[in-house]
């Protein structure tokens, strides 16, 4: 049976899963590049954006772990295009450049939908759908693996509301952002539903992976 997995998540110490003023230039608002710093440098991210070497360790066996197994992947629309950009904007092809490192379809949730997007071998999917209609298409073009959700922070939260994640890998990175969006607002007794295993990494971060309990 396919399943919902979320991996990479990260998350300030005071719970903002992204900054305030997100725009073209800075896709993390304010947060910068701080609450991916201890992914950037990986071999994982690196073999995504062509490039050689990296760090390998915690950090990166986490990472490698959200490509395995995944046959398509949901995000929100603000994953896809910043909010200084008009919508919809039939120019505007995403963040990954001519290679997008999904591979994958992906469901691209928006009230504003548009054409069907093919970048390489990734199909953007717009959609104006609920929670459980984009996770219903997104498993039937997963041709049996997995579903990934990648956020951002919003998109998630909606996803735990529906109940629907059946794996969660979340990164506490140690700095603190005052504002932005939060990922735990309305996400009282979360742990009640999932089992628990945390990971500290050298780097600073500790991983946690929620695991559905069923």
């Amino acid at each position: 049976m396919a399943r919902l997995r979320a991996h990479d998540i990260a998350v300030s110490l005071d719970g903002f899963g992204t900054g305030e003023g997100q725009s073209l230039e800075s896709p993390f608002g304010h947060a910068g590049g701080r609450l991916m710093s201890w992914f950037f440098p990986t071999r994982t991210f690196g073999a995504a954006v062509g490039r050689d070497g990296g760090s390998t360790g915690v950090d990166d066996a986490f990472a490698a772990q959200s490509w395995n197994g995944i046959g398509a992947e949901i995000m929100g629309r603000n994953k896809f295009a910043p909010l200084d950009r008009p919508w919809p904007d039939e120019a505007w092809r995403g963040w990954w450049g001519d290679e997008p490192p999904f591979h994958t379809p992906v469901v691209v949730l928006t009230s504003r939908p548009r054409p069907d997007l093919e970048v390489g071998d990734t199909t953007f999917l717009f959609r104006d759908a609920s929670p459980e209609e984009a996770l219903a298409e997104a498993t039937e073009l997963a041709g049996g693996l997995d579903v990934r959700l990648g956020g951002g922070p919003s998109t998630v939260r909606e996803f735990l509301d529906a109940d629907l994640v059946d794996h969660l890998h979340l990164v506490v990175v140690p700095v603190v952002l005052g504002r932005g969006v939060r990922i735990w607002d309305g996400q009282e007794g979360l742990e009640e539903r999932f089992s628990i295993e945390t990971t500290a990494s050298p780097s600073g971060v500790v991983h946690h992976v929620f695991t559905r309990v069923r």
